[in-house]
């Protein structure tokens, strides 16, 4: 999924309730230096009925990358991960957790639902800016990722 040459802007669907985490996450990745496009919904709900309409409008959902908070109202981080481990169309959407529990249960259940990454969301304004450019280093130039089925 290497974007470096590729004109497209990187559409990450990002899954947070907080407004003023959404707004950190947003400006970091807008200051890691690449162009993001942001799918942002505040439950997990919303986001997977995104991703169902990308799957079936689309034939695959256009996401290059999830981040995904756990605690979130009415559809957890969890029941997201679960229904995207089942969901054949949706499989191979990398999942990067970004939430603030530490909780080794958490970090245990999020990789047994297939989570790619799990990351603590940085306390530091300019820490969310090292994160962006972190996720960027890896997921967006390094990672070779499975292409969007079709």
């Amino acid at each position: 999924m290497s974007h470096q040459s590729s004109p497209d802007p990187v559409s990450i669907l990002l899954v947070e309730d907080n407004p003023g985490d959404v707004r950190l996450i947003e400006e970091a990745f807008k200051t890691a230096g690449f162009e993001t496009v942001f799918h942002t919904f505040a439950d997990g709900g919303s986001a997977l009925d995104f991703l169902q309409e990308q799957v079936l409008s689309a034939g695959g959902a256009d996401v290059d990358l999830m981040l995904l908070d756990l605690n979130l109202p009415r559809t957890s981080g969890f029941e997201v991960l679960e229904t995207l481990k089942n969901e054949s169309d949706l499989t191979s959407l990398p999942v990067i957790v970004l939430t603030s529990s530490e909780a080794t249960e958490d970090i245990v259940r999020s990789y047994e639902l297939c989570a790619n990454a799990y990351l603590t969301k940085p306390s530091d304004p300019a820490e969310f800016v090292e994160l962006g450019r972190a996720v960027e280093a890896f997921w967006i130039d390094e990672a070779t990722l499975p292409p969007v089925p079709s």
